[in-house]
């Protein structure tokens, strides 16, 4: 099954993390499909910059969004 989830990047304690498209049998920071926004916590308010039609594009041929990344979408105004 083909998942949206959070790759995540930075250093300890100040993580920063990718949106990414990828194969649910994969590793949380292993290979992927697609990289379609990111995400950052540490900056106030936090930034989130996604793709959203490539994240729409996705969602119409079944990848689905974890809980974070569904939150995040709908920041974005993209509704599941």
């Amino acid at each position: 099954m083909v998942k949206i989830r959070l790759k995540r990047m930075g250093a300890k304690k100040a993580p920063f993390y990718r949106v990414v498209v990828a194969d649910s049998r994969y590793p949380r920071d292993g290979r992927f499909i697609e990289e379609i926004g990111t995400y950052n916590p540490m900056t106030n308010p936090a930034s989130v910059n996604i793709n959203t039609e490539k994240a729409a594009e996705w969602i119409k041929k079944g990848a689905q969004p974890t809980d974070t990344v569904r939150a995040l979408l709908r920041q974005c105004g993209i509704e599941k």
